[in-house]
């Protein structure tokens, strides 16, 4: 498997106290150096204006890049650009592009976006919810527009529900969305009945939910969703604020409930898309369990 990084994700700095910290990347990419060193390491690549503005409009896209700052600015009470951010969420978008190509391209059929700032909650128009950019949707663009493919999937096991990633898509058949999250909780989307062209499928889990809750959601729902959709490449939101340690939310998994779902992604890519995955670093705030999170879904996946 590969690994895509950059040490300019570590210099989006949102300021002291601020629960998206870059030692949040520094915890992940530390475990998986310790516990996988058979894991191939590359350098994530700048992604382009062009490319970015497939999924955003040109307002942010310049918001975001041509903001000239020295020291953090608040965008709303959650998200902060500071003076390192446009290179850090470049590279997170870079990643993800970078990765498709690799995995389509059949030099690896698996690749890990250890990146930040998080992306999923950034929508078309507007920078929200610790998230810049939308990397994971830049993703499934480039997948759209670079390689001609019809199907691609999203799946989403964040705690919070990817709304940005969902507005994106919901009116493109090529794209499915599956997203199990806390509810209510922030951004207080993500209803069962949200379903766009019939392309996303939502599951709601209650604050206290456990990881009998969590997989019951996932292969009572959201898999079967995957299996009639045959996506030719997955592409995965991984958050792993939903362990029972993490600070800003109330679901109780634990990391082998990661494992578990990840082996189930895994098997699921073997049935549809020749074992082609790339999963990307969304949230996780208590650094103990990214660590052991980050390493469990990397295993699941087939590390």
């Amino acid at each position: 498997m590969w690994v895509y990084t950059h040490p300019d994700c570590l210099q989006h700095d949102p300021g002291p106290g601020h629960p998206e910290s870059p030692a949040r990347l520094s915890a992940v990419t530390t475990a998986l150096h310790q516990a996988l060193p058979q894991l191939r390491w590359i350098e994530a690549p700048l992604a382009t204006r062009t490319q970015v503005a497939r999924v955003h409009a040109r307002e942010l896209v310049s918001s975001v890049l041509d903001t000239v700052t020295t020291t953090p600015l608040r965008l709303d009470p959650d998200t902060v650009l500071a003076p390192g951010s446009a290179q850090a969420a470049l590279r997170a978008c870079g990643a993800g592009i970078a990765a498709v190509d690799a995995v389509l391209g059949d030099r690896t059929r698996q690749a890990f976006c250890a990146v930040r700032p998080p992306g999923h909650h950034a929508t078309g128009s507007t920078a929200m919810g610790f998230c810049l950019f939308n990397s994971v949707a830049v993703a499934a663009a480039h997948a759209l527009a670079e390689h001609s493919l019809e199907r691609v999937a999203i799946l989403d096991f964040d705690v919070h529900h990817g709304n940005g990633t969902q507005a994106i898509f919901e009116q493109d058949p090529r794209v499915l969305y599956l997203s199990s999250h806390q509810w209510p909780l922030y951004p207080d989307s993500g209803l069962e009945s949200e379903i766009g062209v019939g392309n996303v499928c939502n599951a709601r889990l209650p604050p206290g939910s456990n990881g009998q809750a969590f997989r019951a959601a996932w292969q009572h729902r959201l898999l079967p969703a995957l299996d009639a959709f045959a996506p030719q490449l997955l592409l995965v939101s991984a958050g792993f604020d939903g362990h029972r340690l993490d600070p800003l939310a109330d679901l109780q998994l634990e990391a082998d409930d990661f494992r578990w779902l990840s082996t189930e992604i895994a098997t699921a890519a073997e049935r549809h898309a020749g074992g082609r995955i790339v999963s990307m670093l969304e949230g996780g705030y208590s650094l103990s369990a990214l660590r052991e999170c980050g390493v469990a879904h990397l295993l699941g996946l087939g590390a």
